[in-house]
């Protein structure tokens, strides 16, 4: 009986200790392979990455409505407000240097599967080799958008900028874009089915 005591005590200190970690973040994600659409979305290995770049519930302390979305540049990090002071957090690739970042306020004006891609004149003048694709990209595996795009609009016009997949997941934490913000491709179709047209999106540097 006493060697009974002892392991019931033991389970509730083991218990006591880790119940903060899980209290400050649940882990709701998955980044097995999946087929989508007629398309195979390949599994990401999370072992080789930093941690916090996985989809995570947080503590969230800003005054965003829930449902809203921030993306901290600066954090490579982008928030969708749950309310209740909670968050859920998703890492992101953000614009390879600062002017080329999006900031502001926009609202998601649009919604795509598998988008259409056609580079920017901008893009084409920093990436020669995107010229190729100046009459664009159907989408599909090989396409830089991934399975889903949100589209940035501001006062009823699309800005070029979105939130998309991206076929190079070791770039997410990195700033690497051409300015649009790009997650994991398990991340934006999860974004993708959690928010509507007309959903706030605020970068903040």
């Amino acid at each position: 009986m006493p060697d009974e005591i002892s392991k019931l005590n033991l389970t509730r200190r083991a218990f006591a200790i880790g119940l903060p970690l899980t209290l400050g973040g649940c882990i709701t994600a998955s980044y097995d392979s999946m087929g989508d659409g007629g398309h195979l979305i390949p599994a990401v290995d999370m072992t080789t990455k930093d941690p916090s770049v996985q989809r995570t519930e947080v503590a969230w302390k800003g005054t965003e409505k829930p449902g809203s979305i921030v993306v901290k540049i600066s954090e490579r990090r982008l928030y969708l407000v749950e309310g209740d002071g909670k968050a859920i957090r998703y890492g992101v690739g953000v614009g390879r240097s600062p002017g080329a970042n999006f900031r502001g306020t926009a609202v998601i004006g649009r919604k795509e599967k598998w988008p259409h891609w056609t580079p920017t004149e901008n893009m084409k003048a920093a990436i020669p080799m995107y010229r190729r694709f100046a009459g664009g990209m159907e989408g599909g595996e090989d396409n830089p958008l991934g399975p889903r795009a949100l589209y940035l609009y501001r006062n009823g016009k699309d800005t070029n900028f979105r939130l998309h997949g991206t076929i190079e997941p070791e770039t997410i934490g990195q700033p690497v874009s051409s300015g649009c913000i790009r997650l994991f491709n398990q991340d934006i179709i999860d974004l993708y089915d959690r928010v509507p047209v007309g959903t706030t999106v605020t970068v903040i540097s």
